[in-house]
């Protein structure tokens, strides 16, 4: 059975990506065995599909470039760098539980916030009608 294979555009629409940023991580060794045709055409398969969602997660995530470079280069020899590996996954999942916890925190702030604001703008609707009635019933014309 033939390998899906897909375009450059169709990579880059997948991942909502400039193809300039998939010949980038081409380029730095993120994304390894891209076929090139003879017309210089890239071609990509389902390894770089993965390859790309793992990507974009440990981007997403805050794991810089160079440490996604550095897993990536350890996971060519699993067995040998296992402990590694392990230990960049689990540093990595600790710091994103204390930014989860860092913006539960400001999500909390941000609520008080908008519960505060609320609460004024209803003040502020509510005398500004007070006030009109009160210029209506003042000036009221025989």
């Amino acid at each position: 059975m033939e390998q899906q294979t897909y375009t450059i555009r169709e990579m880059s629409e997948r991942f909502g990506l400039p193809a300039s940023t998939l010949r980038y991580y081409e380029e730095i060794g993120l994304l390894t065995d891209v076929i090139h045709t003879e017309s210089k055409k890239r071609i990509y398969t389902q390894q770089h599909i993965d390859c790309m969602t793992a990507i974009l997660c440990f981007k997403r995530t805050g794991l810089p470039i160079a440490g996604i470079q550095e897993f990536f280069r350890l996971e060519d020899d699993i067995p040998g760098n296992i402990d590694q590996m392990v230990a960049i996954l689990e540093e990595h999942e600790q710091n994103i539980r204390e930014k989860i916890e860092r913006m539960e925190s400001d999500l909390e702030h941000i609520q008080q916030k908008v519960r505060y604001y609320s609460a004024v703008r209803d003040a502020i609707k509510k005398i500004g009608r007070a006030v009109q009635q009160e210029c209506r019933d003042r000036y009221r014309m025989p």
